[in-house]
């Protein structure tokens, strides 16, 4: 898998030259794990600064504000979830589609427990629920990225209605996968096996094979 690109969604200032880059990542990595240490609202930019050892003009060089950096690292997650997600759809056959949505649910499973900052910024609901697209909240987005997927891999035909189940699916997923990395740091394994089944067997309720 490809190392995620910077996202320019956010930043004031697009790195070109190499060491540029390495330095935004070196802040999107810093804020990575301060939101896990201090959450969002401990995190400043000085103390980012100081983890990524960096100067703060460099912050503001590159972004306005915190929450533009929060914004930077969930979409880079959102880019390395996706990444992955369609290595696997490339490399594996799925007797199902549903089984790609199992896939996806072990994807995002995976993040929490070996993403730094994921477990506590997820997609960046915690900032905010627009915070990938001001048009739609941050699980629509991934529902429909999940769609598109799906479609091109099944050739799957009612689109409309895929896409309402998995948003329903997503959200269900979501809520349940908190809970489960709530209840146990490395995640209640008891809950995430529920919270695939409960998927499974919504998706083959509602939406035909």
């Amino acid at each position: 898998m490809s190392t995620p690109t910077v996202t320019t969604g956010p930043l004031r200032r697009v790195p070109v030259q190499g060491r540029s880059v390495a330095r935004v990542q070196r802040m999107l990595d810093a804020c990575a794990e301060l939101v896990d240490e201090v959450g969002y609202e401990g995190l400043t930019t000085t103390l980012l600064a100081e983890r990524a050892e960096v100067a703060i003009g460099s912050v503001y060089q590159f972004f306005p504000d915190k929450r533009a950096i929060v914004q930077a690292l969930a979409m880079r997650n959102m880019d390395a979830y996706l990444q992955s997600l369609s290595a696997r759809f490339a490399n594996e056959t799925f007797a199902h589609w549903w089984d790609g949505v199992d896939a996806a649910i072990d994807a995002y499973i995976h993040m929490h427990r070996s993403v730094p900052g994921f477990r506590t910024l997820h997609f960046g609901d915690v900032v905010d629920l627009h915070l990938l697209d001001a048009e739609r909240d941050n699980n629509a987005v991934i529902a429909d990225r999940l769609a598109e997927l799906l479609v091109e891999q099944f050739q799957l035909m009612e689109r409309a209605r895929l896409r309402f189940a998995l948003l329903i699916a997503v959200e269900s997923a979501d809520a349940l996968i908190k809970l489960a990395f709530r209840r146990e740091v490395t995640g209640d394994e008891a809950v995430l096996t529920e919270a695939k089944a409960l998927i499974r067997e919504y998706l083959h309720r509602h939406v035909p094979a």
